[in-house]
């Protein structure tokens, strides 16, 4: 690792307020903006002007708001991504999470080096278990059970699946694992879940207390969510769209937690230290 980057730390929440403390601890120069309502933020900018002379821009994750404009919820600031990456040079490195297409055409008018931090596997892999804790951490709060003998569904066993299913038998639960791969049933039964074939888990979904959902796909629709008892939680912690029909979800009265960007809201520090880690490894392997 090069002893000193001069990187700029641009909008975001805690994770990027934690990622701009860290590097500025580990002695590189760092600069932030569209973070000033933050506590404790280093170098904090009056503008991008010198943006441009950065070694890396990370933008937040997602890069974008609902309203496509930059993801800046600590500043009054909020600029169109395309007024951020107008003040950059051509060939500069840009990370930025969750990147939309839209994002991604800007980057390659302004012939900007555009990188996905989400996409990498060891992100995505540290980020499970904040998320897999967060999901424990909002079932013990809103359960009027003890987790231990508890009947759990955990729909998905992909990263978080696996982290999920694995913290909730920590704990006593008696847990199950819905997926449509069987090769992933397989895996399921040998770590001593209860599989269950996604195609067939209408005739099952009574029999349980809490109902997870990992899946990136809408599995519990107006059919399912009517066949769960009704003291059943349901926690989402797919990414947007989801995998519950909320709106059948309120008229059938089924209590739906979806619990987006947990390991920014349950463990702001160790997100940051793994956008760190993950921030590192790009400019790294880049040799900047």
């Amino acid at each position: 690792m090069r002893n000193e980057w001069n990187i700029w730390v641009v909008g975001g929440d805690l994770r990027q307020v934690r990622l701009a403390r860290l590097l500025c601890e580990e002695g590189h120069t760092v600069h932030t903006w569209a973070l000033e309502e933050a506590e404790g933020v280093p170098e904090p900018a009056a503008g991008l002007t010198g943006a441009k002379l950065a070694d890396c821009v990370v933008l937040p994750l997602p890069a974008a708001g609902e309203d496509g404009r930059l993801n800046a919820p600590f500043s009054a600031q909020k600029p169109e991504l395309a007024t951020v990456l107008d003040a950059l040079r051509p060939g500069q490195v840009v990370c930025a999470g969750r990147a939309s297409p839209e994002l991604r055409a800007l980057a390659e008018e302004r012939r900007l080096r555009l990188f996905d931090y989400f996409d990498r596997e060891e992100l995505a892999v540290a980020n499970a278990v904040p998320t897999a804790e967060g999901a424990v951490q909002l079932a013990m709060e809103e359960l009027p059970i003890t987790l231990h003998g508890a009947r759990v569904l955990v729909v998905g066993f992909g990263r978080v699946g696996k982290l999920t299913a694995h913290r909730f038998r920590a704990l006593g639960a008696r847990v199950s694992v819905a997926a449509r791969k069987w090769e992933d049933l397989a895996w399921a039964e040998a770590y001593g879940y209860a599989p269950e074939h996604l195609e067939g888990l209408d005739e099952c979904l009574c029999a349980y207390d809490l109902v997870v959902n990992t899946a990136p796909a809408r599995v519990l629709d107006a059919a399912r969510l009517a066949q769960l008892e009704p003291d059943c939680l349901v926690i989402d912690l797919a990414s947007r769209p989801g995998g519950v029909d909320m709106e059948a979800a309120a008229r059938l009265g089924v209590r739906v937690i979806w619990a987006l960007s947990l390991p920014g809201k349950v463990a702001p520090v160790t997100a940051g230290r793994i956008l760190r880690d993950t921030i590192c490894h790009i400019l790294c392997e880049l040799g900047v």
